[in-house]
């Protein structure tokens, strides 16, 4: 309503989802039979702002989550998407600690959240 949201991008995403099933140990752990470990395959991202489109739902894992299913992102997509969100392009060239020219993400924006 007041327009915070027009230049302002938020986003919370975690690492990692949680094990599709009970008891299972993706990072020898040793868990209780009732907890769940961290699950690298497959997690969500919420994004808001800056020319997202409100409400919308990009992709989607299978019944369990433990694999996506349709649209899958990468993370280096994710990271193009939040450059792009902000005005700059992902292929802008940058120089690391020894003066060689890198572009910030080798990925294309995910140009479907957009409009």
């Amino acid at each position: 309503q007041r327009g915070l949201l027009d230049e302002t991008l938020v986003v919370a995403i975690g690492e990692f989802g949680r094990s599709p099933e009970k008891g299972v140990s993706t990072s020898g752990n040793s868990n209780s039979p009732d907890g769940r470990d961290h699950w690298p395959y497959c997690y969500t991202a919420c994004v808001a702002g800056a020319g997202i489109r409100r409400g919308a739902v990009y992709g989607q894992s299978d019944k369990t989550a433990s694999a996506p299913l349709e649209k899958p992102v990468h993370p280096t997509e994710l990271l193009a998407t939040i450059y792009h969100a902000v005005g700059i392009p992902p292929s802008t060239i940058v120089y690391n600690h020894l003066n060689q020219p890198r572009e910030l993400v080798k990925a294309e924006a995910v140009t479907g959240l957009f409009g």
